[in-house]
């Protein structure tokens, strides 16, 4: 295949904040686009209509762009194979899925959503991995038809070869064996019409010509399910190439429940675009001691993606921050420096609107960092002595912090009405007064029972901010249950 044939995309779902895994495998496809003088698409894969909202697109879009990454094609620029939004392609798909089925690849099943779940309960009970037991494989052609005719909800599954394996060949892997037995019968189309992440991926990779597919490694069991749809529809598939996930310093995998993975949490903590993809760059590559300050332009110049490592990329924070200050003391000039400085506080309105609600409380100037510096604070050095003054055991302010971390996940438009909204929900759900719920959370998020306005702080903070220092407020208060405070 021809260089300037390469065609790669990043297709990120928008269902929540923009992780740091998006942004490792997206400057994977644009160094791999830059390196063969190729394309890199972007493309939103939202048929997750339940979770899938125009705030996290939104996000994506400006998160991937704060990373300094630029795409050919993609939903805010257009391009000749669009649209480059699932939920706007809705039509394309159902003649593919209604070709599977007529070449008798596919098949409609009538199993109800609380059927397959006591099927999967049976088979976790006999220790077997769950998945379709082919109950509607046995349907006649007439009673398919009859069913269909009388409107009954049904989804298009996909068929599976019943012996031997499936056999690819991975840009990172090799060759990889993983036999049929192993591969369950996908659900293609969904009853609402909408295709499943597997099916409208292939159409749209091939409807957007995209030569190789590089995501991570934990699509790589998804593979054989692509492949005999590229099959069943007499495609030729891309080449595939799955990268190691990122991972803790433990080895265990990077989530957020154990540390910050919204990008956005690391443009409000003041991290440089530029040494974000430095840090990630650097998993890609191979360099001497010494060489480890790059430009993306510099990254794409040493990319080799023929020497790809399957050991687990170690997302050392240390090593971030070190790369950052090197950025910050030997990339920048000082008018540079200022101007990154006054960018990074006015970012969302944080500084204009932190000095709105600060000028009510203060009787002079010189009150303002006290009272509003945590809205730019990187870490709050949280101390149980800062809890001392709230009205309330360890155990019932445990209780708050651990409660209404993930009610404030449910938020889909975050915001001070719908914060104070899910907050006054969790009160009422624990049945407490509001005022006993807020007052550890103006601890936990400002640092000090004197603050600014709890609900507009949050907001200006942004989800990502507040959910780590709720995590490490929650810390701080466990280790106070037992002290007998």
């Amino acid at each position: 295949m021809a260089d300037s044939a390469v065609r790669v995309r990043i297709a990120p779902s928008p269902t929540g904040e923009p992780h740091v895994g998006t942004a490792y495998i997206a400057l994977f496809n644009y160094l791999f686009a830059k390196k063969h003088g190729g394309e890199f698409i972007l493309r939103i894969e939202d048929t997750d209509a339940t979770r899938s909202t125009p705030e996290f697109e939104k996000k994506v879009l400006d998160a991937l762009k704060w990373c300094g990454l630029t795409w050919s094609e993609g939903p805010d620029i257009g391009g000749p194979h669009g649209p480059y939004r699932q939920s706007d392609r809705k039509d394309i798909y159902k003649p593919y899925v209604e070709k599977i089925v007529e070449n008798g690849h596919g098949f409609r099943c009538f199993c109800t959503p609380e059927r397959l779940e006591k099927m999967r309960e049976a088979q976790r009970a006999a220790g077997k991995p769950p998945k379709y037991d082919g109950l509607c494989l046995s349907l006649s052609a007439e009673e398919v038809t009859s069913r269909v005719a009388a409107g009954e909800p049904h989804v298009v599954r996909m068929k599976i070869p019943t012996e031997g394996s499936c056999k690819f060949h991975d840009g990172v892997y090799g060759d990889v064996d993983i036999p049929w037995d192993a591969v369950d019968m996908q659900v293609l189309l969904k009853a609402d019409g909408m295709p499943t992440y597997h099916m409208a991926n292939v159409v749209d990779d091939h409807m957007m010509k995209i030569t190789h597919v590089a995501r991570g490694e934990e699509w790589l069991a998804s593979v054989p399910k692509h492949i005999l749809i590229y099959q069943y529809l007499g495609l030729e598939p891309p080449k595939f190439m799955h990268l190691s996930l990122m991972r803790n310093a433990d080895k265990s995998k990077l989530s957020k429940r154990k540390n910050p993975t919204s990008i956005s949490y690391y443009t409000a903590l003041g991290y440089l675009p530029e040494a974000l993809m430095n840090f990630l760059g650097l998993f890609f590559i191979q360099i001497a001691e010494g060489e480890e300050l790059l430009t993306i332009e510099e990254l794409a110049q040493k990319f080799d993606p023929e020497n790809l490592s399957k050991a687990g990329a170690i997302f050392d924070i240390q090593k971030l921050d070190w790369l950052n200050a090197r950025w910050i003391r030997e990339k920048l000039s000082e008018d540079e420096f200022a101007a990154r400085v006054f960018a990074w506080a006015s970012e969302n309105e944080r500084l204009k609107e932190g000095l709105k609600l600060s000028q009510s409380r203060i009787s002079k100037l010189g009150e303002l960092p006290d009272l509003a510096a945590f809205l730019f604070k990187s870490d709050l050095g949280l101390q149980p002595a800062a809890f001392a003054g709230v009205k309330a055991t360890p155990e019932e302010m445990l209780e708050v912090l651990n409660t209404v971390q993930p009610d404030l996940e449910k938020i889909l438009e975050w915001n001070k009405e719908s914060i104070e909204a899910e907050l006054r929900a969790s009160a009422e759900r624990m049945g407490k007064k509001l005022k006993a719920v807020v007052s550890p959370l103006f601890v936990a998020i400002s640092g000090s029972q004197r603050s600014l306005p709890l609900f507009d702080s949050m907001e200006l903070l942004g989800r990502a901010v507040v959910r780590q220092r709720l995590k490490v407020a929650a810390q701080v208060v466990a280790s106070m249950v037992g002290s007998g405070k």
